[in-house]
């Protein structure tokens, strides 16, 4: 047997005699495919867990090392290797026992230690919420299984388990629970091809969840169990005669759906239990891809197929690996079959999927096989969004959005597949493609014609992005990308933007504080910049600015603060200098999205214009005369003086209310007008005010006073308009 030594504060402690027997239960299984030293090792786990364990009991009463014992019989059962069998024998030894994880390093290898350490959960962490507390830790988790997959394999036994002894718990505690494994931890399994795993997953939380619900659909399947077997075992008989008379051995299995997915499809599709349970399903089973398609033809022959139901996951697999052919036939009496057809490689691949890895893979040094390799491609996509995610709350609820694909397949110039979520987009393609390509997209072409990007793709059509050096991605994209990764990618791409704004903004409103006494940015002392910094608890400079230019901190306080002898002049009553501090603030209108235009007034280019400085939103500027602005005068905290840059370019919004007289065909006319002026309307709605008249409210997008003014002169021409006057609320 391997050694294994017991630390000092242990050593009077031997393992409860009363598991070995289960243990022993464990090694036989085992022999089966591991040999004779690594179930030594493998057993060597366990009674280092029993030592460190000892005295802990679960919720049901049992040693608590009945839990790791029962976690590693997962494994067992989908042929795991023995460093994940002992990762599962260990992986609470670190979070609920003196053990550490460099005790375990010297003890087991590194390799295991690490393992145990991606599956513990985060301790000695204080979390503002529960939600927060799992974010954090399935982010911990996702980084561990960038570094080794069977982090989540482990982990994923672990819950399993946890799902199968979850009637001594709290309903409320319960619940939670479910809830999680439904939303997170099924959805894992589904995507790395562990199919029966998943099932299980869905029946136990369901039942969890909602138990009422599931002892309901459950008595309604008792109770039509013996005509569904009946026919089911019909159906099934007829296919395998026909099948062996045509020469192919092939296996064929009647299945019965589980409790959540009849659940599901009651739900999504409206239907009631009796027109789900409408549906029989067969699985057949053959030797080879050839005889797939063979017995595909086979089963066509002996019952008409239903035009568009037809799959082909052989040819182009799922993301997780899963391959086999779908169709659905009309039976006897009109009865729908759904048939699935495969190979007995892809069955243990659907059922067992990427743990389906360990039971094939040998030591020939080849690459990956195709699930092993998707998943490795799919956890270094989450490692991707954690590092761009704001937080771990959002980072989880990106990985929700990323866990549930109904899959599209299109095609890039050069003919390769890509797989899509359902509803994505042409940037979703480009970032699916390269972050880069992302960024810079400008325009695609569907089947080789200009499309607009937020169009959904659809599965067949060919996709090409249009890049341009120097683009960036656009905000309004997160109102239609889909994927977790463009998702992600934008939102920390503005998140960025929104900083070096807010940074260069906050540099400027200092600076013109600073004048107020004379003084400047660049004429600050190290030592002046440090105290300003204890003041304010800021970490730099940079975030000092940014702050002032996002309007979450005062400038003129701030410049106060930096000026430590202004203050002192202050308190003794002595007058400061002020010489600079009504010179206004000059707006360029490139300022992005830390100076925004108030919508009461929409001030243009040649109105005499203020700002209010806002929390969040930076600098908002109004026309002077603004009801809105006029009371903030009495706080200089939050009045800044502006004034337009001379010679400045850009669209600008601009409010026109315009009384008609009722005619055919006026909207075109104004519409017509408005673009001969080179102008732009960005919105429009019309007010009925009696049979004969109505209002046309337009937000035009304009360059300037001047402009504006040749666009109501222009309006005024036409025949039924009546009165036209700019709006400031």
């Amino acid at each position: 047997m391997l050694q294994y030594s017991i630390f000092p504060q242990q050593r009077d402690v031997a393992p409860s005699p009363e598991p070995e027997s289960t243990i022993d239960t464990l090694s036989e299984r085992l022999a089966s495919y591991l040999t004779a030293d690594q179930i030594e090792q493998v057993r060597s786990a366990y009674f280092f867990a029993a030592v460190a364990h000892e005295g802990q009991l679960r919720h049901s009463g049992e040693p608590y090392v009945t839990h790791p014992l029962a976690v590693a019989g997962v494994l067992a059962d989908m042929h795991m290797d023995h460093q994940s069998l002992m990762a599962a024998m260990l992986h609470d030894v670190i979070e609920d026992t003196w053990a550490t994880k460099e005790q375990l390093a010297e003890q087991f290898g590194e390799e295991v230690a690490e393992l145990v350490d991606g599956v513990s959960k985060l301790t000695q962490i204080e979390f503002r919420s529960k939600a927060e507390a799992q974010a954090e830790n399935f982010q911990k988790m996702a980084l561990a299984m960038a570094r080794d997959i069977r982090v989540i394999l482990v982990k994923l036994a672990d819950r399993l388990h946890n799902m199968r002894t979850l009637g001594v718990l709290k309903p409320e505690k319960r619940r939670r629970i479910a809830k999680e494994t439904l939303e997170i931890y099924a959805p894992i399994a589904q995507r790395l091809g562990m199919h029966n795993l998943r099932v299980e997953f869905e029946d136990l939380g369901f039942a969890a969840l909602y138990p009422m619900r599931a002892d309901r659909i459950r008595a309604a399947l008792r109770a039509s169990h013996g005509n569904r077997r009946e026919t089911l075992e019909r159906i099934r008989s007829s296919i395998e005669e026909f099948l062996r008379e045509e020469g192919h051995d092939a296996r064929v299995i009647g299945r019965e759906k589980h409790l959540y997915s009849i659940y599901k499809k009651m739900r999504t599709k409206r239907k009631s239990l009796s027109e789900i349970m409408d549906i029989y399903a067969v699985r057949i089973i053959v030797d080879t891809v050839d005889t797939c398609y063979r017995v595909l033809g086979c089963v066509h022959g002996l019952y008409k197929p239903v035009p568009g139901q037809f799959k082909d996951y052989i040819a182009i697999p799922k993301a997780n690996g899963y391959q086999s052919l779908h169709t659905v036939l009309i039976g006897r009496q009109g009865v729908p079959i759904e048939v699935q057809i495969r190979t007995e490689e892809m069955e243990e691949m659907a059922s067992n999927g990427i743990a389906a890895h360990w039971l094939y893979k040998n030591n020939s040094g080849q690459p990956e096989s195709g699930s092993h390799a998707r998943a490795r491609r799919w956890v270094q996509g989450l490692l991707e969004m954690q590092q761009q995610a704001g937080d771990s709350l959002e980072f989880i609820e990106n990985v929700k959005i990323d866990l549930f694909p109904d899959e599209v397949y299109v095609f890039t110039p050069k003919g390769e597949i890509m797989e899509l979520p359902q509803g994505a987009t042409a940037v979703d393609f480009a970032y699916s493609v390269h972050t880069d390509v992302g960024n810079s997209c400008v325009a695609c072409r569907i089947n080789r014609r200009l499309a607009p990007l937020s169009e959904p793709l659809q599965s067949g059509q060919t996709v090409e992005v249009i890049t341009a050096p120097g683009a960036q991605p656009n905000p309004a994209w997160l109102n239609f990308v889909v994927t977790a990764k463009a998702r992600t990618t934008v939102r920390h791409f503005l998140k960025h933007r929104r900083k070096a704004e807010a940074v260069q903004l906050g540099r400027r409103l200092l600076d013109k504080a600073l004048n107020s006494f004379d003084s400047n940015i660049d004429a600050l002392t190290d030592e002046q910049k440090e105290h300003v910094l204890r003041e304010t608890g800021a970490d730099s400079l940079e975030q000092l600015m940014e702050e002032i230019g996002l309007g979450t901190r005062v400038s003129f306080i701030t410049a106060r603060q930096l000026l430590s002898v202004t203050d002192k002049a202050a308190q003794a009553g002595l007058p400061t200098k002020r010489s600079k501090a009504n010179d206004p603030l000059v707006i360029q209108g490139t300022e992005g999205v830390v100076v925004s235009f108030a919508r009461c007034c929409y001030p243009l280019p040649g109105d005499p214009i203020a700002g209010a400085i806002s929390a969040e939103k930076g600098i908002v500027v109004h026309i002077e005369s603004c009801h809105n602005i006029v009371d903030l005068r009495s706080k200089p905290e939050r009045f800044v003086p502006l004034r337009w840059a001379d010679n400045l370019e850009g669209e600008f919004a601009a409010e026109l209310r315009i009384e008609v007289e009722k005619t055919r065909g006026l909207l075109a006319v104004l519409a017509t007008r408005i673009a001969d002026s080179e102008a732009s309307v960005k919105k429009m709605h019309v007010d009925e005010e009696s049979f004969r008249f109505s209002a046309v409210h337009l937000v035009l997008g304009v360059r300037n006073r001047i402009h504006l003014a040749r666009v109501i002169k222009r309006l005024r021409t036409v025949k039924s308009v009546t009165r036209v006057t700019r709006v400031r609320r």
